[in-house]
């Protein structure tokens, strides 16, 4: 049985991806590399790792006990490329951060454009993802540094305070609403919205609380960014709920009114979290302490 850590990482991209088709993409192989990989690893092994379906792949008891040793052995690889690195000039790695929506958008390119000017050997894989998936993804191993709502339990992880800032509801400068201060999310529900690509945390946790309220929530047209959001509700598409940060720039431009949010989940007071710092790879302890040093 000989795998290599192109085999180790692939098969990581995998499982964690839920597709062998997303896990190739992860892993820059082709599909047919990636396939063949996967089924030499388990003829190697003599028994399957996955089970395939069609919504995906899941692990068999042998790819669970595989995944535990794979995320171990690409680790220390990558604090032994990461240690030797210090020898030939500056830090070095690749760090794996999960983020939700607000910090990724709002608050993460500017912190990490510095972060990476200062240390160009240095690479980071960004993933956006529902701040409670954060939380059991960086507890299993998954991530490096994760950005979650100060709401989540963040059970025994390592925690630290990241940016505060809420969401608000942005509508055209001239709608009937614009004048109002606050408003609850269930007010609005009979709306035309714009929002975000279905793929997005944040348009997720927006339905899913809409869902709760009994309301499904009408969007009309879904984007890729919070600017495009405010320019669509600009021309009259319908509302949206933008990061205040968002809503504070963009109207700095366009004719479009805030409204602020009365429901708590509202506000966000954003967390770092890590299992632990001291079993951080040097190049993401080095980025937590930028992250906590530059507010």
């Amino acid at each position: 049985m000989v795998f290599d850590l192109i085999d180790l990482s692939l098969y990581r991209h995998v499982v964690e991806a839920g597709s062998i088709t997303r896990g190739a993409e992860r892993a820059n192989l082709a599909l047919a590399a990636a396939s063949t990989r996967i089924r030499n690893m388990e003829k190697s092994l003599g028994t399957p790792l996955l089970l395939r379906g069609r919504q995906g792949v899941e692990t068999t008891p042998a790819g669970r006990t595989l995944l535990q040793h794979a995320r171990i052995l690409l680790s220390q690889a990558e604090r032994l490329r990461e240690d030797l690195g210090t020898y030939t000039g500056g830090l070095t790695g690749q760090i794996r951060i999960l983020s939700n929506t607000n910090a990724l958008t709002e608050f993460l390119p500017e912190a990490l454009g510095t972060f990476l000017t200062a240390h160009p050997q240095v690479s980071i894989d960004l993933e956006e993802r529902l701040s409670d998936e954060i939380v059991g993804l960086i507890a299993g191993g998954v991530g490096d540094i994760g950005i979650v709502a100060g709401t989540v339990d963040t059970g025994r992880l390592q925690t630290y305070p990241f940016r505060s800032d809420r969401f608000v509801l942005v509508l055209p400068g001239h709608h009937p609403l614009a004048a109002t201060r606050e408003i609850a999310f269930a007010e609005v529900l009979n709306h035309d919205f714009v929002g975000l690509d279905r793929a997005s945390a944040l348009q997720r946790f927006l339905a899913d609380k809409a869902s709760r309220i009994g309301q499904p929530l009408r969007l009309r047209v879904q984007l890729r960014s919070f600017d495009a959001v405010c320019r669509m509700v600009e021309a009259g598409v319908g509302l949206g709920i933008v990061p205040e940060t968002t809503a504070q720039r963009a109207s700095r431009t366009m004719a479009i009114a805030t409204i602020g949010l009365a429901d708590t989940w509202a506000t966000r007071d954003l967390t770092l979290c890590v299992r632990a710092l001291a079993d951080l790879p040097p190049s993401a302890l080095r980025l937590v302490e930028h992250l906590r040093r530059n507010p």
